[in-house]
């Protein structure tokens, strides 16, 4: 499976469409087999689900999104949790081990901009 984690200095980025890079993580059987960091590719409408999904990333592990961001993961067949926060590579691990639990997303947009404040399910 293939996780990705918006990454900003080692820290899962905040805003996921405003992330510097992206950490991707190929893992087999619970183990990270390679994980490799990826420049953004632009923060536009619909750019980042076709370009993960074009990765065949599986999953996203995200501080904050937006409602319509998700539903486009979705739709891609992409598992989202929202509301993690810490070291990229430690929240891939509780992830791995079952333990990863979301909550509400760090999204600080403005209320009525299209900000899902709701949690997502963190498990795989």
């Amino acid at each position: 499976m293939k996780i990705a984690i918006p990454v900003e200095a080692g820290q899962v980025c905040p805003h996921f469409g405003h992330a510097p890079e992206f950490m991707v993580a190929i893992t087999e059987e619970g183990k990270v087999v390679k994980a490799e960091n990826h420049e953004n590719p632009g923060h536009e409408p619909g750019r980042l689900p076709a370009w993960l999904s074009g990765l065949g990333v599986k999953a996203i592990l995200a501080g904050g999104m937006g409602e319509r961001a998700i539903s486009l993961f979705h739709s891609q067949g992409i598992q989202v949790c929202v509301g993690v926060s810490g070291p990229a590579d430690e929240v891939l691990a509780a992830f791995l081990e079952g333990r990863l639990e979301g909550g509400e997303s760090t999204c600080t947009h403005v209320p009525g901009t299209g900000c899902s404040h709701g949690g997502g399910g963190c498990s795989h």
